[in-house]
C-alpha cells in the first residue's frame, strides 16, 4: 500500500447497506475463477458472470483494495461498452455520408474531401505526443491523489499544446497565399479549384482548435473516465452528421460540409471540457499561474517517446502498400491491401478492451495495487488471444469466400497470404495486450529501442522478401520478426514483476506532495 492517505470513499452515506455486499457478490465468481484456471470453461463463465455485473453506473466502494480493483474493472467496462457502441455508430453514419456525400460532390470533390481528411492521420504527430505523456502523468498523480501535481500536469500540456496549434496556425497563414492549393490537390474542375483553398483553411482551423482542447479528453482517460470522452465523441461526431445534412439540404460548397463534419466532433470536444472543467473539476481549470517547467519537460520527455512508437507503427503498417507498388505493382496493392483490411479491423476491435486498462495500470502502481495488476495484464493477454486467435485463424480458413462476398472475384487472395495475415494479427493482439500494460507503467525506453530496431528489420527484410515470395513474403516478415520481439517482451516482463522495479513505481516523487481529494470529488 501507499504512504500516503487512503482516497475518500465513493459511497454516499445514504447509500444502503447492501451497497457493500456488491463487492463481495461480485468477487465470488472473479475468485473461483481464479482458483480454476484461465482457460478452464467454468473459470470463463464465472469471469463472463462477474463482468456483466460490473456494466453499471453506480461506483464501487473505493475504501478497499478489493473495491478498487472492482472499480477499476467497471470503468474499463464501461469505456470498452461506449467505445463499441460509439464506433458502431460512426461506421454507420460513415456508410450513408459516403453515399450522400459521393452524389452530392461528384468524384473529383469527393477525392479532394479525401485526401484532405488524409491529413488529419499525418497531423496526428504535431502534438510531439504530448497527448500520451499527459495521460500517463495524471494517471500517476492521481493514483497518489496528487491535486496539486494534477494542476500543474494539465495547465503545462495545455499551454505547450496551445503554443504548438498557434505556431503552426502562423506558419500556416505565412504559407497559404503561396501555395497551388489546386495543384497540390491534382484538381482540374472550375468548382473544385475554387474550394480547395477554403476546404483546407476550414480543416487546419478545426485541427487547430481542437489540439489545446484535446486536454480535456486526456484527463477524463487519465481518472478512468473514458466512456464519458466515448458519450461526448459519439454526440459530437451525430451532431457533425446532422449538420452535414442541413449543409447539403441548403446547396452549400465542399468548404461548408467540411465545417459541419469537423465542427460537430469540435462542439462534442467543447462540451466535454464545460462539463468537466465547469462543474466536475472545476478546480482543474488551466490557469497560467499553474505552469511548471518541471512538469513541461516531463510530459516532454514521456511525450517524445511516445511519438517515435506512434511512427515506428505507423510506419511498419503503411511502408507495405509502397513496397509492393514498387516492386509488384500498383495492381498487387489491392489483393493485398482489401484482405489485409479483415485483419486491421480484427485488432482494433481487440485494442478497444484492452485500451481502457492503460489509466489503471498507471493509477494501480502509483497506490501499490501491484497483485490486481499482474493479475489484470495475465488475463487481459490470455483472453485477448482466447478470443481473437480463433477469430483470425477462421478468418484466414474463410478468407477467400468473405473476400469473394464483399468485393467480387477481381480479389483472390492466396492461403500463404491469408494465414500470413492471421499469424500477424495474433502476434499483435498479444503485442497490444502488453504494450498497454508498457504504456500505463511507463516502460517507454525498452519499448523504443524494439520498435525502431523491428521497423528497421521489418523495411529490410519485407524489399528482400517482396522480391523473392511476393505478396506472401512481405506479410510474413513481421510473423518472423515478431517472434524474437514477443521472446524481449515475455523476458522483460518477468525481470519486471518479479523484481522490485514495479515496487518503485509506486513510491510518490519526492518533489511532489500527496493531498486529499477534496469534497466533492471521485477518489478514482
Amino acid at each position: 500500500m501507499p504512504s500516503g492517505p487512503l482516497v475518500r470513499n465513493s459511497l454516499q452515506a445514504s447509500d444502503p447497506p447492501g451497497a457493500a455486499r456488491t463487492n463481495v457478490s461480485l468477487s465470488e465468481p472473479i475468485a473461483r475463477a481464479e482458483s480454476r484456471g484461465l482457460f478452464s470453461v467454468q473459470g470463463i463463465l464465472d469471469h463472463t458472470r462477474a463482468m456483466k455485473g460490473l456494466v453499471r453506473l453506480k461506483p464501487f466502494d473505493i475504501s478497499t483494495q478489493e473495491g478498487r480493483s472492482l472499480e477499476r474493472y467497471r470503468r474499463a467496462a464501461l469505456t470498452t461498452f461506449t467505445s463499441v457502441t460509439a464506433r458502431a455508430l460512426t461506421v454507420l453514419t460513415s456508410l450513408i455520408t459516403v453515399r450522400l456525400t459521393i452524389r452530392y460532390l461528384g468524384t473529383e470533390r469527393y477525392g479532394l474531401w479525401m485526401t484532405i481528411s488524409s491529413l488529419v492521420a499525418m497531423m496526428s504527430f504535431a502534438d510531439l505526443g504530448i497527448g500520451n505523456g499527459l495521460l500517463n502523468s495524471i494517471a500517476e498523480a492521481h493514483g497518489r491523489d496528487d491535486r496539486e501535481s494534477l494542476h500543474r500536469y494539465v495547465s503545462s500540456a495545455f499551454f505547450i499544446l496551445g503554443g504548438i496549434a498557434a505556431l503552426l496556425t502562423g506558419l500556416f497563414a505565412l504559407a497559404y497565399p503561396f501555395v497551388p492549393w489546386p495543384r497540390v490537390f491534382n484538381v482540374s474542375s472550375v468548382t473544385a479549384m475554387r474550394e480547395a483553398g477554403p476546404a483546407v483553411v476550414v480543416f487546419f482551423c478545426s485541427f487547430a482548435l481542437n489540439m489545446p482542447l484535446d486536454v480535456v479528453q486526456r484527463v477524463r482517460t487519465g481518472h478512468q473516465e473514458g466512456f464519458e470522452t466515448n458519450l461526448w465523441g459519439a454526440a459530437g461526431n451525430l451532431t457533425g452528421f446532422i449538420l452535414l445534412l442541413e449543409a447539403i439540404h441548403l446547396k452549400g460548397g465542399l468548404p461548408w460540409l467540411l465545417l459541419a463534419m469537423c465542427g460537430g466532433p469540435l462542439l462534442g470536444v467543447l462540451g466535454n471540457w464545460s462539463h468537466e472543467f465547469g462543474w466536475k473539476r472545476s478546480w482543474l481549470l488551466p490557469r497560467w499561474t499553474c505552469w511548471d517547467p518541471s512538469a513541461a519537460r516531463k510530459i516532454l520527455g514521456t511525450g517524445v517517446m511516445f511519438l517515435v512508437l506512434n511512427v515506428c507503427g505507423l510506419f511498419t503498417i503503411t511502408v507495405d502498400n509502397i513496397i509492393i507498388t514498387q516492386i509488384l505493382g500498383a495492381e498487387a496493392v489491392t489483393q493485398y491491401a482489401v484482405p489485409m483490411r479483415l485483419f486491421l479491423l480484427l485488432v482494433s476491435v481487440a485494442m478497444m478492451f484492452v485500451m481502457p486498462l492503460w489509466p489503471a495500470y498507471g493509477e494501480a502502481v502509483a497506490r501499490g495495487d501491484v497483485t490486481w495488476v499482474k493479475s489484470t495484464l495475465y488475463h487481459s493477454v490470455g483472453y485477448s488471444l482466447l478470443v481473437f486467435g480463433p477469430v483470425a485463424l477462421g478468418l484466414a480458413g474463410f478468407g477467400k469466400l468473405i473476400v469473394r462476398v464483399w468485393v467480387g472475384t477481381q480479389v483472390q487472395p492466396t492461403h500463404a497470404l491469408l494465414f500470413g495475415m492471421a499469424l500477424w494479427a495474433i502476434f499483435a493482439v498479444f503485442g497490444n495486450a502488453i504494450a498497454i500494460f508498457f504504456n500505463g507503467t511507463n516502460v517507454l525506453k525498452f519499448q523504443v529501442v524494439v520498435a525502431v530496431a523491428a521497423a528497421i528489420a521489418n523495411l529490410v527484410l519485407k524489399v528482400i522478401f517482396a522480391r523473392i515470395f511476393g505478396l506472401p513474403g512481405v506479410v510474413w516478415v513481421p510473423v518472423l520478426t515478431a517472434l524474437p520481439v514477443a521472446t524481449l517482451y515475455i523476458v522483460y516482463l518477468q525481470r519486471l514483476l518479479a523484481g522490485p522495479a514495479i515496487l518503485r513505481k509506486a513510491q510518490p516523487e519526492k518533489e511532489h506532495h500527496e493531498a486529499l481529494v477534496p469534497d466533492g470529488e471521485s477518489g478514482l
